[in-house]
């Protein structure tokens, strides 16, 4: 299975305990989906320190309406602003030929 993967955000806190808090637009070159996968890891580092790791996807509509406007929210919307803008010029020269 092929992964493409897009970093939307990334966000680290540390250093006695550190907190990454990770999203990114991932597309299954094999299933052919599109989603936002988001991993959280958190960090202890302590000795004896415990590590916790989640990883949840989601669709990228329920992402963007999702309660505040991040880092991450802002990049989505930039690429498909772009994609669709790019998009659209392309089919308007194609209609004028």
């Amino acid at each position: 299975m092929a992964l493409l993967k897009r970093e939307l955000y990334r966000q680290v806190k540390g250093p006695e305990i550190t907190h990454e808090d990770r999203c990114s637009l991932v597309f299954d070159t094999d299933t052919k989906s599109l989603y936002v996968e988001r991993e959280v890891a958190h960090l202890e580092a302590s000795i004896g320190g415990k590590v916790e790791y989640q990883t949840a996807t989601m669709d990228i509509a329920d992402y963007l309406t999702q309660g505040g406007q991040t880092a991450g929210h802002r990049e989505l919307w930039r690429l498909l602003r772009s994609l669709f803008n790019e998009s659209s010029d392309s089919a308007e020269s194609f209609l004028e030929t």
